[in-house]
């Protein structure tokens, strides 16, 4: 055992000393492969954390919410619903729930603007969050105009900033009464935007919402199930039309890599040829070459990963979040928390490291089988 360990560290000496003796090549091919390994992994943690982030918001998302849906559009649904809906057995509770948008044009951004259902602002005062303040630059006790859809303005007083930690869900957030809401949009008092259901047995989700579409045919229940579904769908698109656009430059690196593993040079297949002379086996040839395959790809992942975790999860993945989290201005400021999914890394590991230190044994393999002498000459 101890004889085996010496062998190794024998051999793994001499190939960082190999390495170093050609380092000008290695060094460029380490940081081609760091780099594609950090594009990659950046890639698989931010998809990862966002999909945490989104699970952990929907778990205050109510059990089912009903939609109204005229000619296959969403349309506001008569609050005498609620009150049909909540008789069915097994709903505990339905809240008519008043939201939606509206866009600053000055600014250019969209603002989510909601009833909250406890403790709403008195009417004429609005909570706003902290990336609404930015935008308007405006801080507690201001005024702020919204245009009506009547054409009138409306005016209303700031009353809180919501807290920083909330500014993932709340960054372009406002909170209204329901009267302001329904004079911003001209909204009748006996409609709501969706009703949020909230069913005692999540076993009897499906069977709820099959009763709630037999009476009312023109809605459309969602489920949380649903929406979480949609999300992880959403979000594996985003990072897979990057992945996508990242091909050739993938591609460019495996070609690349190959040439560099594949082929040994007429100073590499000298030294086989020496080394054979002075007695090395067949096996401690391929040995020396695995391990030389070994160190730049071990290495080359390891820092491409260190480096994808410190870009996501230290600086918000500044190099391409604008292009996985979507169109909106106002950009939520949070730091992801860490969630690191074992077997997306353990398949780039496979995919990554496996294939370049194969390939350079192959080739090394070939000229350790021929005599000393002709590897020399070759």
């Amino acid at each position: 055992m101890h004889r085996a360990l010496n062998r190794h560290r024998n051999i793994l000496d001499f190939a960082l000393s190999s390495l170093m003796r050609r380092k000008a090549k290695n060094i460029s091919l380490f940081l081609v492969y760091t780099l594609i390994i950090f594009v990659i992994a950046s890639l698989i943690f931010f998809v990862q954390a966002l999909k945490r982030e989104a699970a952990l918001l929907l778990t205050e998302a109510p059990d089912m919410v009903v939609q109204r849906m005229i000619a296959g559009r969403h349309d506001l649904i008569p609050t005498r619903y609620a009150e049909k809906i909540g008789a069915i057995r097994g709903v505990s509770a339905v809240v008519p729930r008043l939201w939606g948008y509206y866009y600053d044009p000055v600014f250019q951004a969209n603002y989510t603007l909601l009833v909250p259902d406890t403790e709403p602002p008195p009417p004429g005062s609005i909570m706003i969050g902290s990336g609404v303040a930015r935008n308007l630059r405006i801080k507690t006790d201001d005024l702020v105009t919204f245009r009506s859809y009547s054409g009138m303005p409306l005016l209303l007083t700031v009353t809180a900033i919501l807290p920083q930690h909330s500014e993932l869900v709340a960054a372009d957030l406002v909170l209204m009464a329901a009267e302001d809401f329904q004079a911003m949009f001209r909204m009748p008092k006996d409609v709501a935007t969706d009703l949020a259901i909230t069913v005692a047995n999540p076993r009897e989700l499906v069977t709820v919402a099959n009763k709630i579409v037999e009476q009312f045919p023109d809605t459309r229940p969602i489920l949380k199930s649903e929406l979480l579904r949609t999300y992880d769908s959403l979000f594996d698109w985003r990072g897979g039309m990057m992945v996508v656009m990242l091909a050739v430059a993938v591609l460019s690196f495996v070609i690349f890599a190959w040439d560099k593993a594949s082929g040994l040079s007429a100073e590499e297949r000298k030294e086989i040829g020496i080394l054979k002379s002075i007695g090395w086996e067949t096996g401690d040839v391929l040995l020396l070459k695995f391990w030389e395959g070994a160190v730049i790809s071990l290495t080359a992942f390891l820092a491409g990963v260190l480096l994808a975790y410190l870009h996501v999860f230290f600086s918000s993945a500044a190099l391409f979040s604008h292009a996985l989290k979507g169109w909106a201005i106002l950009y939520p400021q949070f730091k992801l928390v860490p969630a690191v999914d074992g077997y997306q890394l353990s398949v780039l590991f496979v995919l990554a490291v496996l294939p370049y230190t194969a390939a350079t044994i192959i080739p090394a393999w070939l000229a350790a089988t021929i005599a000393p002498d002709a590897a020399m000459r070759s």
